[in-house]
Parts: structure tokens; C-alpha cells; sequence
């Protein structure tokens, strides 16, 4: 039987948002998924704009390759936005790391969690 338990994104602190202070790949750690092939993380990613200008956001998903390793390419999030919904339960695994980055350094907050399942 499958267990379930959530956890914050790895590039959290205590829940905290992640500022996408990266302005060029490779991005800002976002998380890093659960080593091995046996158990996934279902993940969960949230972004809002912090700022008064659009922002646009780039996520990458175990890499750096474009467009091969891009979950989200050229996604304009506006101005002063709520949390807008980036990833909603892709599953990684395999020690895979989850990047971001932004037009404009610390315009965009990361927020969110992950449904490890061992």
C-alpha cells in the first residue's frame, strides 16, 4: 500500500515563498525531488508577481535544456498578481531538480507543496 506525505518545497524555508531570484537559466531551486525510482513527488507550484511590471516566468523541470527540460516557457504573470497555479501534481523522481527563473530578479514568488509518495 502506497504512503502519502506532504512536505514543503525543498527551496523553502519553513513555507515561506521563494523569491525566482534567477534572471537566466539555470534557475533558482525550487525543489529537489526524492532520489531513486521507487517512490515520486507529486508537485505542486504557485507563482505570484511581487512587483508593478509583468513578469515573465520560466520553470525547469530536471534541467537546463530548451526546450526539452522547460515546464513553462515565456508564462507573463501580471503585476501585483495572487498566486497563479504553475504546476498542479506533475510527478518527478530520481533526484530531478525543479528550477525557475523570471525576467526581472525577485519579481516572482514561488510557493507550494509536494505529495511524496513512497
Amino acid at each position: 500500500m502506497a504512503t502519502f506525505s506532504r512536505l514543503l518545497l525543498s527551496g523553502s524555508t519553513s513555507g515561506k515563498p521563494i523569491p525566482v531570484a534567477a534572471n537566466a537559466t539555470p534557475g533558482t531551486v525550487l525543489h529537489l525531488a526524492v532520489a531513486g525510482s521507487s517512490a515520486f513527488d507529486e508537485v505542486y507550484v504557485f507563482a505570484s508577481n511581487v512587483t508593478a511590471s509583468a513578469a515573465t516566468l520560466y520553470v525547469q523541470w530536471g534541467g537546463t535544456t530548451d526546450p526539452g527540460d522547460m515546464l513553462v516557457k515565456n508564462y507573463s504573470i501580471g503585476a501585483n498578481s495572487g498566486p497563479v497555479p504553475v504546476a498542479v501534481g506533475q510527478v518527478v523522481n530520481g533526484a530531478v531538480t525543479v528550477m525557475a527563473f523570471c525576467t526581472a530578479a525577485s519579481a516572482i514568488n514561488v510557493t507550494g507543496w509536494v505529495n511524496r509518495i513512497s
